[in-house]
């Protein structure tokens, strides 16, 4: 009896079946492995406490949280933000957490923690970020662009034309509607495209000489892969920013690229939405991801050299199940958005 079953088993693992289970059941290890590399390999060339890191848009939110980590961990921190206000709170927390951590106000003849007032999507004002960073630190290694706007209303709604079943309510959008439509869009494509263009023509160059192990982190959206209702404009301009930093990385590999797509965050980020709309989901606050986690997973994707990163981890599917089943998908967004066109009569 056992010589059949070793002997079962030795053809099962000969088969097709048996190597395609091997291989699946390898994979976590051999990614585990290839993880632990990749960061020993950031770690031994970069050390925490010498990282130079620029946060675009760490006023408020998530980018707030990851401006608090590099800090605690003493790694020397530029944050940009267009609000001064908030901006000079969150340079006087990173001081404090990165002094109580037991790291000085100085390192290599820099200040350790500094600050811009500057807007991302301008050339003027990234070019005064970059001549700060040289003047201060003499280069920069990590580059996290964070900032963002909501759109939260259908495309139509945002011109002033309401659906009713195949009808429209009135039955063309007017000039002015088509104009709040166009000024909403350029906003969005501002902030959400313009801006992370705007930086990576800036500092690519900054990181990819002065580093020795430069890095790019884009915190994008679940909304750039995959499409909701009442998510038109805010989509789309996020999948742009998404698709050219894609093809950033290939243009200039020396550089290791991160991609952060969470699904909804807790927190104000929808007050921000260009086109005046509401939340319409379950209460954000409740539901959504917590900002502190999503910093943190920006953080270690840095750490790791993970490339492209879904929170929750499960999100990752979406993509292939929109692909092969994408009325699920869009039954999926409809519902979570509470979109549901008026049928007519």
């Amino acid at each position: 009896m056992s010589t059949l079953t070793l002997a079962s088993a030795i053809e099962f693992a000969s088969s097709e079946w048996g190597i395609l289970l091997a291989l699946g059941l390898s994979f976590p290890i051999i990614v585990s492995i290839r993880r632990s590399l990749r960061r020993l390999h950031r770690s031994s060339r970069l050390p925490s406490n010498y990282e130079r890191v620029l946060i675009l848009g760490a006023s408020s939110g998530i980018g707030r949280a990851i401006a608090h980590l590099y800090a605690s961990r003493g790694a020397r921190v530029c944050i940009v933000s267009r609000r001064e206000d908030e901006l000079n709170a969150v340079v006087e927390e990173c001081r404090n957490l990165s002094m109580k951590a037991g790291h000085g106000e100085y390192q290599a003849g820099g200040r350790r923690v500094i600050s811009v007032v500057a807007d991302f999507s301008e050339t003027d004002d990234m070019v005064r970020v970059r001549d700060f960073l040289e003047t201060e630190w003499r280069g920069l290694d990590t580059c996290l662009v964070v900032a963002g706007v909501s759109a939260l209303k259908p495309l139509m709604a945002v011109a002033g034309v309401e659906n009713v079943g195949r009808s429209f309510k009135p039955p063309q959008a007017d000039a002015e509607g088509i104009q709040k439509t166009l000024d909403a869009g350029t906003l969005a494509a501002k902030c959400n495209y313009l801006g992370p263009l705007v930086s990576a023509v800036t500092l690519i160059p900054l990181l990819s000489t002065t580093s020795p192990a430069p890095s790019i982190l884009l915190l994008s959206s679940l909304a750039a892969t995959v499409p909701a209702p009442t998510r038109s404009i805010y989509a789309s301009s996020k999948a742009a920013s998404l698709m050219l930093y894609e093809s950033l990385a290939i243009e200039h590999p020396a550089i290791h690229w991160s991609y952060v797509l969470p699904a909804t965050v807790e927190g104000a980020f929808r007050s921000s939405a260009v086109d005046g709309g509401e939340v319409r989901e379950a209460d954000p606050n409740i539901r959504g991801i917590k900002r502190e986690a999503v910093a943190k997973r920006c953080v270690s994707a840095i750490d790791n050299g993970d490339r492209m990163v879904y929170m929750p981890w499960y999100t990752e599917w979406a993509p292939f199940i929109y692909w092969v089943w994408p009325g699920y998908i869009e039954w999926r967004a409809s519902k979570k958005y509470r979109f549901a066109p008026t049928k007519s009569s």
